[in-house]
């Protein structure tokens, strides 16, 4: 392989830099249950998917949308409110993405199949449970 760096996976869709910073921030910050700053938060988030765009590899980001996914079904698979509505966000912005990965070269889509799964099934439950996490 030649010195230079594969960057096709970067022309997809510019939704992932532009939504995930802010509903990452905000999953995480649920899940570790810290009062930590928002803006804090966010922009710790934004510093390193600019990081993984500008150093990164398609591997490396799609580890972190991986993370992603962890956080979305996590949030998902519990009866915990709080974090649904970034949740959801956050689970349709890398569907989204990880369906378009079929139109590139490469194992991108099939090393994706798993988190699609995941993501499809964390997005019914989001959908059709209250932002609130009351199951009814």
């Amino acid at each position: 392989m030649s010195g230079r760096r594969n960057l096709i996976w970067l022309g997809l869709t510019p939704e992932p830099e532009r939504e995930l910073p802010a509903t990452v921030a905000a999953l995480r910050t649920a899940a570790r249950r810290t009062a930590s700053a928002p803006a804090e938060a966010t922009a710790a988030e934004r510093r390193r998917v600019v990081r993984l765009i500008l150093h990164g590899t398609q591997h490396g980001w799609l580890r972190y949308l991986a993370e992603v996914t962890d956080l979305v079904t996590a949030v998902a698979d519990s009866d915990r409110p709080g974090g649904r509505r970034a949740a959801l966000r956050a689970a349709e912005v890398v569907l989204d993405h990880h369906r378009m990965l079929i139109g590139l070269p490469g194992p991108g889509y099939d090393r994706t199949a798993a988190d699609r799964s995941a993501l499809e099934r964390a997005v019914r439950t989001l959908r059709t449970t209250p932002p609130d996490g009351d199951r009814g």
